[in-house]
This record gives structure tokens, C-alpha cells and sequence, in this order.
């Protein structure tokens, strides 16, 4: 596992960590949570909060009150039960995971701030690569979140006026708060193998469809010579993080919930 660490701002800094194993993954990330709530407790100090974006290798995992009846069938990947909220879900190569390792009470983030956030910086790096990358087809696709489940869904315009219909899930969502700090965060899918969901019920929805980016606008493979017409995940990646880290600076405000 190797990682770098980039100062986005005075009060974020980001970690890329690659070929990461989970449990060693989680077990720093909750270390540094609790150092930095003993820090803030025992001295008022304010550290910076940091974006961990990782590349995980395969592993299922499970959420705090997950159920196994929601894993299917049990392959080679490890199965992990974890501290996040949620049911189970899928990491691995070709997946994007950022974690939020935030101090709510000093952004002034409440719970569902921070879930909106999330959300919401899926939403926009998601329409802004298939507005600017779509083709002719796609063109009617879009990117949004769920009232009543967590994460980025795509919807499909259909003939009828305001109507959308949901093709799958792209994004999920999970996140812990400890006296007031956050960690564990996001997964959206960018080109990776999709057949590993086939063993769960994704996030507990039995027959949820799980979708990638890479089938919607283009996107290179790793191999691939950058281009112009194609994205690459580290393009996507940076997209995402500029996003959060201006949310994180206040300079992108929450747009209104949708009404359902």
C-alpha cells in the first residue's frame, strides 16, 4: 500500500492510498479519527480534515447493522463486517472511495449536511462528464440523489412531462460520526468489474442494478494513450475532489432536497 498526502487548503488535506487491503485501511482511518478527537477534547486544537481517496482491493463489506441475508453467495473475497452505517456492499480496482475524515462541529455540518454534500459533489462531477462527454443517446440521462436510500442514482427521461425512470445506482453512500467527527464516505463506480455486486443485494436492495460511468460517456481504460475524447479516472477523481474540498471552503452551498 502506497500513499501521498496533497494540502488542498488550510484546513484539508488529501491521501491517496492504492492496492489497499481493508481492514489495515479502516484501522488507520479510526487511529487518526481518535487522535484527532483527543487532540480537539484534551488541547481545542483544530486539525485539518482530510479526503482519503483509495483504491481498494476486492472486499465485500458489511455495515454495522447489516444483515447476511443480504450476501448471496460467498465467493474468494474476503467479507468484512465494519463500523459504517448501511448493509453490505463492494470495493475494488476500477471503484472510486473517498473517505470523510471531517470535523462536523467546527464546519458547522450537521449529519444530513454532510450526506447532502456527499450527494450532491456525485451529482455534479457525474453530469458534468456526461453533459461534456455523452453521446447522442446519453444525452437524456442525468445523476440524482434519493430521499429514501442513500446515494447517486442515473434516471432516464421518459415522454412523460417531469417524469424520470430509474435506470440503477452508481454512488453509495456510508458514513460513522464519532463525537462529532466523520469517517468512512463514498464509492462511486467508474470502469470497474460490476459482476462482483451479482453476490449481494447492494446496500440491501435485493435486484438493485449497479452501474459504471464507463457505460455512459467514455472513459480509458488503463492501458489507453491520454486522449482528448476520452476521460481518465484520475481526471474523474481530481473532479470529485475539487468539488468537495469547495463545499469543504464554503464555497459551493447545498442546493434545496428534492421534494421525494
Amino acid at each position: 500500500m502506497q500513499n501521498t498526502t496533497q494540502q488542498l487548503n488550510d484546513t484539508l488535506i488529501s491521501k491517496s492510498l492504492t492496492t489497499a487491503d481493508y481492514v489495515p485501511t479502516l484501522d488507520a482511518m479510526l487511529a487518526r479519527t481518535l487522535a484527532r478527537i483527543d487532540l480537539k477534547k484534551q488541547q481545542g486544537l483544530r486539525t485539518p480534515d482530510e479526503l482519503w481517496i483509495v483504491d481498494h482491493n476486492d472486499v465485500y463489506t458489511l455495515g454495522q447493522a447489516g444483515k447476511e441475508e443480504h450476501i448471496l453467495q460467498r465467493t474468494n473475497t474476503p467479507i468484512i463486517k465494519t463500523d459504517r452505517g448501511g448493509q453490505v456492499t463492494w470495493h475494488g480496482h476500477g471503484q472510486l472511495v473517498i473517505y470523510w475524515l471531517f470535523d462536523l462541529n467546527s464546519l458547522g455540518w450537521s449529519v444530513r449536511n454532510l450526506v447532502s454534500h456527499a450527494e450532491q459533489a456525485i451529482e455534479d462531477v457525474i453530469n458534468d462528464c456526461l453533459q461534456n462527454l455523452a453521446s447522442s443517446d446519453t444525452t437524456a440521462i442525468s445523476a440524482h440523489a434519493r430521499r429514501d436510500a442513500p446515494g447517486v442514482y442515473l434516471y432516464a427521461d421518459t415522454s412523460v412531462a417531469d417524469d424520470k425512470m430509474m435506470l440503477g445506482k452508481m454512488a453509495s453512500l456510508g458514513f460513522k460520526i464519532k463525537h462529532g467527527f466523520s469517517y468512512h464516505g463514498i464509492a462511486l463506480n467508474l470502469n470497474c468489474d460490476l459482476s462482483a455486486f451479482n453476490a449481494i443485494n447492494p446496500c440491501g436492495y435485493a435486484g438493485m442494478q449497479m452501474l459504471r460511468l464507463s457505460d455512459f460517456t467514455a472513459m480509458q481504460k488503463e492501458s489507453d494513450e491520454q486522449t482528448g475524447e476520452a476521460l481518465s479516472y484520475e481526471q474523474v477523481t481530481q473532479k470529485l475532489i475539487d468539488n468537495i474540498a469547495k463545499r469543504h471552503a464554503g464555497l459551493i452551498e447545498l442546493r434545496a432536497l428534492a421534494p421525494k
